[in-house]
């Protein structure tokens, strides 16, 4: 069996996540569960980046211990990934012991190895990114982070170096016999540019004085730098330092999912840190765009920011809707590759058109009518889609281009093409054949036309199964398909249905009808801001 390893970016929990951390999760999760259809043995790691400052400073603020503080945030984020679905297999705290002597066997093997000495450093601190920034960074920002817009802080002290230089070459080596390490091809371009351009530095990976980190083993007077240690979680995670043979089954990543302002630590840090232990690159580091939230009242489109109050966490939506709707809006309408924007009201529109309209009413539908016509169970004779339906003209095509675009990650080419090329076409079949009324002329010539329409349910049911998990098991559980749901694969869905052409319906019904699978927004009514 393949084994499949991937990693999302691991997350400050300073605060509760928004709909921007989000994304990225959801954007994983799709892969995790697409890959598990296809067969492989996949490795989904997650967790929350706590060894931090900022980190102590707010459960000081609190009135807590920082481990305290740390355990009640790693609670509240699962709660909100597993309310999100996210199939994750382990989710790693930095501040656990065993993260910490993993890491210190890993740094202690850098500075053996001769690319970690000691030195001083002094630079425009940041304490919020706890981060160091450049002169130019200073300068184009009048003084300000450019991401917090807080005056940077002159800092100097002692440290130790992590040699970044000695690998220069190496690393434009291997992006150039590697051009799908880092994607899109954007982000890899700026990569590229900026070392080529700005070179590589060595870099400060300790901290003097804190309290509150990982010790280092050669000088316990330091801690490590957060994004030194960061970056290891995606191998403690695995085994790295005491799981030999797990790590090693399933090291290297095959994708790193990531934002796009941390491409040049996973992109340049990262592999350098890895060789300098004497480990492999990962395979691919995958980044991101953001998520925006569009003002409904200026029309402004806005960056996620407490300052302006438009922060909104995916439990609020999901508590007004659901989490398959969540799913759906952000996969379907936020491209992955690239930036995505968020309102209450565009929600409200793509859920209403294309989850309760097109999806929903489908099913409904046809359940309803082989229910009250056919007493629930349909036969027909052979026969393909429904006319005009998978455009491209053959279903093992269209199948086989969802699935080009889903190994891509551009999740939303995928949505759209289901849509539009699927479920689209089947309602307007059923339209222009308007079985309630044959079925009172000529039963067969109806069953022949909600055959049909099934076939395409079942069809979208599976090619929906990575994004939409609840959503396509309640599909295909509502026909009695014969292939199991646990083994079904996207090569099943370019396949007839194994048992022929008859359907009985399984689906739970109430008063003889189908409960609404998506029950529409009444946006007279809705209060969609509060």
């Amino acid at each position: 069996m393949p084994t499949w390893f991937q990693t999302t970016a691991i997350d400050y929990p300073n605060s509760r996540p928004h709909i921007g951390t989000a994304f990225e999760k959801l954007g994983a999760d799709v892969q995790a569960r697409y890959r598990r259809m296809e067969g492989y043995d996949v490795f989904f790691l997650m967790g929350n980046d706590e060894n931090t400052a900022k980190v102590s400073r707010q459960a000081a603020r609190l009135g807590l211990d920082p481990q305290t503080y740390c355990n009640d945030m790693a609670r509240q984020f699962r709660s909100v990934w597993d309310a999100l679905d996210i199939s994750y297999d382990v989710f790693i705290q930095t501040s656990s012991e065993r993260h910490k002597q993993c890491c210190r066997k890993f740094i202690q093997k850098v500075y053996d190895n001769g690319y970690i000495y000691k030195g001083s450093y002094e630079g425009w601190y940041c304490p919020e990114c706890e981060e160091f920034k450049t002169q130019k960074q200073y300068d184009d920002s009048g003084g300000l982070c450019p991401n917090h817009r807080l005056a940077l802080v002159r800092r100097t002290e002692p440290c130790y170096y992590f040699k970044l230089s000695a690998f220069q070459d190496r690393l434009l080596q291997h992006y150039q016999q590697h051009p799908d390490f880092i994607q899109p091809e954007s982000r890899r371009n700026e990569i590229i540019s900026l070392i080529q351009t700005e070179g590589l530095r060595d870099v400060n990976i300790s901290r003097l004085g804190e309290d509150w980190g990982i010790r280092i083993p050669f000088d316990p007077e330091f801690t490590i730098y957060v994004w030194f240690d960061a970056l290891l979680t995606y191998i403690t995670g695995i085994g790295y330092g005491d799981d030999e043979s797990t790590f090693r089954k399933y090291w290297p990543a095959d994708v790193h999912f990531i934002g796009k302002d941390i491409t040049r630590f996973h992109c340049a840090l990262w592999p350098a840190m890895l060789w300098a232990a004497g480990e492999q690159a990962p395979r691919r580091v995958f980044a991101h765009g953001f998520v925006y939230v569009k003002n409904e009242e200026s029309g402004v489109v806005e960056k996620i920011s407490k300052s302006l109050g438009n922060v909104i966490e995916p439990m609020e939506v999901i508590s007004k809707f659901s989490s398959e709707a969540f799913r759906y809006y952000f996969l379907r309408e936020c491209p992955y590759p690239s930036d995505g924007e968020f309102s209450w009201s565009r929600f409200a529109e793509v859920y209403n058109a294309e989850l309760a309209n097109n999806l929903g009413n489908l099913l409904s539908r046809c359940v309803n009518l082989i229910v009250k016509n056919y007493e629930g169970v349909l036969s027909w004779a052979e026969g393909p889609l429904p006319q005009a339906v998978v455009a491209s003209g053959e279903l093992p095509e269209f199948v086989e281009r969802v699935r080009q675009q889903v190994e891509s990650f551009h999740y939303h080419l995928a949505l759209q093409a289901i849509l539009r090329e699927l479920l689209t076409p089947t309602n307007q079949y059923l339209e222009a054949q308007a079985p309630w009324k044959l079925v009172r002329t000529d039963a067969a010539a109806a069953a022949q036309v909600l055959g049909r329409a099934v076939e395409s349910l079942r069809v979208a049911a599976i090619l929906l199964k990575p994004f939409l998990p609840r959503t396509a098991a309640t599909l295909y559980h509502s026909f009695d398909f014969t292939e199991p749901w646990e083994q079904v694969r996207y090569a099943t869905a370019a396949q007839p249905p194994v048992s022929g052409r008859q359907r009985r319906v399984i689906a739970p019904l109430q008063d003889g009808k189908l409960k609404p699978l998506f029950p529409r927004i009444d946006l007279s009514e809705a209060n969609l801001h509060t």
